[in-house]
């Protein structure tokens, strides 16, 4: 099962969740309809390259990221998406685009967008196109310890 790693780093730490599984889903707004999870309640995780460095940004399912925008944001000379080839050895526990919003467990920073933090509960890919978990936000914050940021997003 591929979200041993991430299952037992929550168990370590004694924070409830819940594992969902659901039918074969690829896209972010899929899970979440599969799962029965509103969009601004499921996570789900971009790669970028910022200045060339891996990192993840996290995202509600029904918003899209404004990579000129984050580049402003962040200060930085250079943010594009990342391409499969350039982060799939970084995640060898998960399936290509089912990546959890752990990047601690990764060595990735995390940027959060801050109305997803805004949320009570939140939901996310478990490693896996046909497993979520769903969690508290505050457990997951406490946890990863992401920069939240007012992502513009559309």
């Amino acid at each position: 099962m591929p979200a041993t790693k991430l299952k037992e780093f929550l168990n370590s730490r004694g924070v409830k969740y819940v594992a969902i599984q659901h039918s074969p889903a690829f896209t972010a707004p899929e899970v979440a309809a599969s799962a029965h999870v509103a969009g601004r309640d499921f996570a789900k995780t971009v790669i970028v390259k910022i200045d060339g460095v891996l990192s993840m940004i996290v995202l509600p399912a029904n918003r899209r990221l404004v990579l000129t925008d984050l580049r402003e944001m962040l200060e930085c000379e250079k943010v594009k998406l990342a391409t499969e080839e350039e982060f799939k050895a970084a995640f060898p526990d998960c399936e290509i685009g089912a990546m959890p919003p752990f990047g601690n467990l990764y060595g990735l920073p995390v940027y959060v967008a801050a109305s997803l933090a805004e949320e009570p509960q939140i939901a996310f890919n478990a490693c896996s196109h046909t497993e979520l978990i769903e969690m508290a936000y505050a457990d997951f914050a406490e946890l990863v310890k992401p920069k939240t940021l007012d992502f513009v997003t559309t």
